[in-house]
This record gives C-alpha cells, structure tokens and sequence, in this order.
C-alpha cells in the first residue's frame, strides 16, 4: 500500500536533493520503511507543527541513513547516522522542527555540517 508523498526540492550548499516529504502522522509513521534502496540524491524531509525534541529509530527500514535534525529556519543543527533495523533511539540535543533523512554518509560526501542552511526550492 503506497502512501503519495508530495515532493519538494532542497539545496544546502551546493547539493540539491528530491525530497518527499512527511508532514502527516501517518506519513511520518511509515517514513521510508520498506524500501530497498534509494538514490543518492534523494531523501525525505519530516515536518513538524512546532519545534520539539524529535527522536528517529529505524524500525523496519532497510537502508542506511543519515538524519540531519534542522531548525525552523532550516540551520543543520545537528547530523546523526542510524542502521538498517536498529531500534535504538536516535534523539536530537536540540528543540527542533524538521528532520532530514539521506543515504548514510551522503552529507559528509557533500561536505554538509551543522550551521549549514538548507534552501527550499519553491
């Protein structure tokens, strides 16, 4: 059963990326479990009504990723690296209102830190 995600296009430095985005319970439920594989410049972005500690786990996802926790303003905060299938809490030091999820590995690639922004593309 696919869920429709809509899709938006994001910029931090010089790297764009095609982004889903989960900005319902059940979207941000479901996230990207399942899939098998996803391309590199690809991800998708959780999106919260108000700024809060968040806190990701990789139940029944299968790809290796990396989560980029970002204020509202869009300002990496802090960038942490999860396991295929590890349920153990990923949570964010910092009251946050989005989260950005990528292949593992794929920020540092692009050279992404924490202060960098990230531009949403209209």
């Amino acid at each position: 059963d696919k869920m429709n995600f809509e899709k938006t296009t994001l910029k931090i430095n010089d790297w764009v990326i095609s982004t889903e985005i989960a900005d319902t319970d059940e979207k941000r439920a479901l996230g990207l479990m399942h899939r098998k594989n996803m391309p590199e410049d690809n991800g998708m972005l959780f999106v919260f009504d108000s700024d809060r500690k968040l806190v990701f786990w990789m139940k029944n996802t299968l790809i290796p990723l990396s989560v980029a926790y970002l204020s509202k303003d869009g300002t990496v905060k802090e960038i942490h690296d999860m396991e295929p299938l590890d349920m153990t809490p990923v949570a964010s030091r910092f009251s946050v209102r989005y989260a950005l999820e990528v292949n593992q590995g794929a920020f540092e690639r692009h050279g992404i830190k924490p202060g960098d922004k990230v531009e949403f593309i209209p």
